[in-house]
């Protein structure tokens, strides 16, 4: 049985800061934790507004509370995101989120991640990153 506390893993390496300024990332389950898929609390911050394109993973994003949208850059769309959204990128969608308000968000990535990784210059994951330790 794997049982972890939030606010005890925000204090450690499984909290990741985007570079850019746009998010953190907790991880709470990854690739070592050999179920199948990661879990993360993700916090994206207000008036951030970046493009992304899973390229080598699936993502299923639930907001837990905030507002903002999801943009598919493939027809245009937008979508409103606030709590009780769940939204999910089936087809490696490209798209742009924008968070109006800081949005605080459960995250499941399939294949898991490793957990260090933010996004690349095209706004994926790469499919091999280095582990975090502990």
């Amino acid at each position: 049985m794997i049982v972890r506390q939030l606010q005890e893993a925000e204090k450690t390496d499984r909290k990741i800061v985007d570079p850019n300024g746009n998010w953190d990332s907790t991880r709470l389950l990854l690739k070592d934790d050999n179920m199948g898929f990661s879990f993360h609390i993700t916090t994206i911050y207000a008036g951030a507004d970046f493009r992304m394109h899973y390229q080598n993973h699936l993502e299923s994003v639930y907001c837990i509370s905030g507002e903002g949208e999801i943009e598919s850059l493939e027809d245009g769309k937008k979508y409103p995101i606030t709590a009780g959204t769940l939204y999910n990128l089936d087809q490696h969608d490209r798209h742009i989120l924008r968070a109006f308000k800081e949005m605080k968000l459960a995250c499941v990535f399939n294949p898991p991640l490793h957990g260090t990784e933010v996004h690349n210059k095209d706004g994926a994951y790469e499919l091999e990153a280095e582990p975090i330790k502990g």
